[in-house]
């Protein structure tokens, strides 16, 4: 994608949402926290529907380690991996409450260091809950960048750090939700639906695909 396609690429995609959001659902900060890390190798429509259940029963670092792994696993056993999201969830717990008082930590390094939270994850919490202009770089923003050729990479480090590099700063905080979205929906994995493009003007892929006849 030419340097200069990116700025009306994005102003396309905002004026289509304005407001892009996760689509995942949450009320607090240790919510989203849960909610992401629940969603590794799952939908948000899955996750969304274990949380449901989840959440008004409990919804802190406390209240989770009150139900303990096998209660725990009772209400995400439809979530892939869930046995181990559990182990790692409830170790979470133990760490927010023994050295961040309970409260999510605002910084990538801590973050990072919670049990079953990696890059990615602390991206979306870093992004979604505090701001930050991060780049969580899931298969669809991974796939997007490259089909596009917004912003290639051969992993999503490299992608992270080429959308980082050239995305203009004002539409750096709501990016990676357009680009998931426009993934989730538009740009799909097995055959783009580039008829229904509003920014295939300014993509890469070739040749762009046809409505079903």
């Amino acid at each position: 994608m030419r340097a200069s396609d990116i700025e009306p690429f994005f102003a396309t995609l905002k004026a289509a949402n304005p407001e892009p959001n996760t689509e995942l659902e949450y009320t607090s900060v240790f919510e989203l926290l849960t909610a992401v890390l629940l969603s590794a190798q799952a939908t948000d429509v899955g996750v969304n529907k274990a949380t449901r259940r989840l959440f008004p029963v409990a919804n802190t670092p406390q209240k989770i380690l009150a139900l303990g792994h096998d209660r725990l696993c009772e209400y995400i056993k439809t979530i892939g991996l869930y046995r181990s999201k559990a182990k790692h969830l409830l170790e979470t717990c133990r760490i927010l409450l023994e050295q961040h008082g309970g409260q999510v930590p605002r910084t990538r390094e801590a973050l990072e260091a919670l049990p079953g939270v990696g890059r990615k994850t602390a991206n979306v919490v870093l992004n979604v809950a505090f701001g930050e202009p991060t780049m969580a770089v899931d298969t669809h923003i991974f796939r997007v960048s490259n089909r596009t050729g917004l912003a290639p990479g051969k992993n999503p480090l490299q992608v992270e750090l080429a959308l980082l590099r050239r995305v203009p700063p004002a539409y750096l905080v709501d990016a990676h939700h357009w680009l998931i979205l426009h993934g989730r929906y538009v740009c799909v994995a097995r055959k783009p639906l580039c008829w229904k493009c509003h920014v295939a003007r300014y993509c890469d892929f070739t040749p762009k695909t046809l409505p079903p006849t």
